[in-house]
């Protein structure tokens, strides 16, 4: 009864379950890029992501005042009182007067610091220092307190990455220069790749079952293999190291598999729809403007999704192809590399701008994404 058409299958639990993790698995590095993005580097450092929305406790460095402007002799020393805090306020967990125990005292205690120097921090933040005139000098005390701060998001981190006039953390530069390579290097491709397929899905000529060969042979080619070759093509015909070479390289190396994915899926289509109009008097050229092009949109769009996501995800081709040094065509993969070399440390820049890396192709995935299984089972089901 298990074999029979229409019935449920025993393992469709297991189908599910296996779905719901991939999704879990590609949707919990994605909202936690976007929410630590939104974070400062203290937060980002102090607690991970899922923890954004609730208080963090976390060790900061504090100093008292200067002692040599804010000491009052109190009988035989000095005294300096303040407030740790200053006017945004806070609540002390624990504090120390050492980075080696930075929570050895609590709320009230008095430090002892020896030769009769000591330090009381209260709940509040207020602190009372009390030494001798060797002691209240100099520099203001360190006091590491542990604290509980409130939630906090900003978006100083956007501010920074798209409108920084330096070069080294704007991406603004690297977004638009990115949109300049991905947009031709996807619509060429389309454009060549539905006249090709037609004509080898509805046009007989001689040769055409080798070159089908030759296009399913040339979709197991690594472009790794043709990067040297094709840059010293470019660099003697005149077109390396700018953007006209980036378009052809991705065009090239697009086109195997756009060919082949809109030709099964014209040679699905149905043959009474096409010899219909060539009996009506319709010439090849109309016929694939007119009644091939707007049935094959499924599948045109899903080889958009494709070469879209693969060319703004980009690195290789341009590290190659676009060889700049001042920096006027990098794209964003390069740009956050460099970020990753010179803002290693700064977590915050580096999520923004990978979040910004990617918010363009999330938004092209779900806008599109309709199409994209009608477009891959092109051709499997006759």
């Amino acid at each position: 009864m298990d074999n029979i058409a229409g019935t449920k299958s025993g393992l469709s639990w297991a189908v599910q379950i296996s779905t719901i993790l991939l999704v879990l698995l590609w949707l919990f590095p994605t909202v936690g890029l976007l929410v630590s993005s939104f974070r400062t580097a203290d937060q980002i450092s102090a607690t991970g992501w899922w923890k954004a929305l609730f208080p963090t406790e976390q060790v900061v460095q504090y100093r008292t005042d200067d002692p040599d402007d804010a000491r009052v002799a109190d009988g035989s020393g000095f005294v300096v009182s303040g407030n740790l805090f200053g006017e945004e306020g806070g609540s002390v967990k624990a504090f120390g007067v050492t980075s080696r125990d930075v929570g050895a005292f609590g709320p009230g205690d008095t430090a002892d610091m020896g030769e009769g120097e000591s330090m009381t921090v209260e709940e509040d933040g207020s602190y009372t220092w009390r030494g001798n005139d060797d002691q209240i000098s100099g520099r203001g005390q360190r006091v590491f307190v542990t604290t509980t701060t409130p939630p906090e998001f900003t978006t100083a981190n956007y501010e920074r990455v798209l409108f920084s006039g330096d070069r080294t953390d704007s991406m603004a530069k690297a977004f638009f220069n990115t949109l300049t390579v991905t947009i031709p290097a996807t619509i060429i491709p389309i454009l060549i790749a539905a006249f090709a397929a037609y004509a080898l899905a509805w046009m007989d000529f001689p040769g055409r079952a080798l070159l089908i060969a030759a296009i399913v042979a040339l979709l197991v080619v690594p472009l790794q293999l043709a990067l040297i070759p094709l840059l010293k093509l470019h660099n003697e015909v005149g077109i390396g190291k700018g953007y006209l070479g980036v378009w052809l390289a991705h065009t090239g190396f697009g086109l195997p598999l756009a060919i082949y994915l809109l030709r099964n899926y014209m040679v699905g289509l149905p043959r009474d729809i096409i010899e219909n109009a060539k009996v009506d008097g319709a010439t090849d050229f109309q016929i694939f403007t007119k009644i091939v092009l707007p049935l094959s949109f499924p599948a045109l769009a899903s080889f958009a999704i494709f070469q879209f996501l693969w060319t703004w995800n980009d690195l290789l081709v341009a590290l190659v192809f676009l060889i700049d040094s001042s920096g006027d065509t990098t794209v964003m993969t390069r740009q956050i590399v460099e970020l990753l070399g010179t803002r290693g440390g700064n977590w915050e820049i580096l999520a923004t701008a990978a979040f910004v890396s990617i918010a363009v192709p999330l938004c092209v995935f779900f806008a599109m994404q309709r199409f994209l299984v009608r477009g891959l089972l092109a051709g499997s089901v006759k």
